[in-house]
């Protein structure tokens, strides 16, 4: 199982380091184009989903890795599921129904990195 959470945490970390650096590095006017639920935020609320995604990134894996505070990968990865929630109403709201499936994936990773590391097999 501690294989299980750590592929799953790999795959959480390569997905939002890639998200959160793309938000934090393109323009506002190019991501809209990309992206339609950019231009219901500021750019400056991009940048900070930006941010908290690469942070969350960071988060569940360089705390286990390191053995320095590992308590944060379970809070990290309670973060990243919180956001996916967040990007879920977005898209319902916006009713970009096609987008949800990605937040679905992205969610239950999240989730069961957390449950893992919280229960019943912390690092």
């Amino acid at each position: 199982m501690n294989i299980a959470l750590w592929i799953a945490a790999g795959l959480l970390a390569a997905a939002f380091l890639v998200a959160g650096l793309l938000k934090l590095v393109t323009p506002h006017a190019k991501l809209e184009q990309r992206m339609g639920w950019v231009s219901d935020f500021t750019q400056n609320q991009v940048r900070g989903i930006g941010t908290l995604e690469v942070l969350g990134a960071i988060g569940v894996i360089v705390p286990g890795i390191t053995k320095i505070a590992p308590v944060l990968v379970p809070i990290a990865a309670t973060g990243l599921a919180l956001l996916m929630i967040g990007a879920s109403l977005t898209h319902i709201r916006r009713k970009e129904y096609n987008q949800l499936a990605t937040n679905v994936v992205l969610f239950a990773l999240a989730v069961f990195v957390a449950w893992g590391r919280f229960g019943p097999y912390p690092l």
